[in-house]
């Protein structure tokens, strides 16, 4: 039962069904972008939007990000928001990028693991918020920018 688990065993378990799982949304990263080429990551369905691949990078680098903090790292999050274009379009670059989202999983997955429970109210002194509240913002983050691989991998 979901409810009855430890809060570091239940966010675990909540990003590992969103990374490749069976989340409730019936939708999960793998699934939706795990099986698309290059050209389909790298195709701008409108001026405006960013591509698959564009949001892919930025759910990484807002994971690494934030469990670098975490870490001791004191860098800053720059004006692009990590929403940077892709110059790299090979169909290697593409893996590559895959290969780096698996490891900002495993990262994460190894950070919530290694989580006590009693720590998760305690206020980060590097990022001024509790861990709790890090944890689940990048839950949030993630099933949000979900939302948007999911139509995005329609329409390619």
């Amino acid at each position: 039962n979901i409810l009855a688990m430890k809060q570091t065993k239940n966010l675990k378990e909540l990003f590992e069904q969103l990374y490749d799982g069976e989340p409730w949304i019936d939708s999960n990263f793998m699934n939706t972008i795990g099986s698309l080429n290059a050209k389909q990551a790298a195709k701008r369905i409108s001026p405006k939007w960013n591509t698959i691949w564009e949001i892919t990078n930025h759910i990484i680098d807002w994971r690494m990000h934030v469990v670098g903090r975490l870490e001791g790292d004191n860098s800053k999050v720059g004006e692009d928001n990590f929403f940077k274009p892709v110059k790299n379009k090979s169909e290697k670059a593409w893996q590559e990028t895959l290969k780096r989202f698996a490891d900002s999983q495993e990262r994460w997955v190894k950070f919530l693991s290694q989580a006590k429970d009693k720590d998760l109210d305690v206020t980060h002194s590097n990022v001024s918020r509790s861990y709790s509240e890090l944890f689940y913002a990048i839950l949030l983050h993630d099933t949000y920018h979900l939302g948007q691989l999911v139509m995005l991998a329609k329409a390619v």
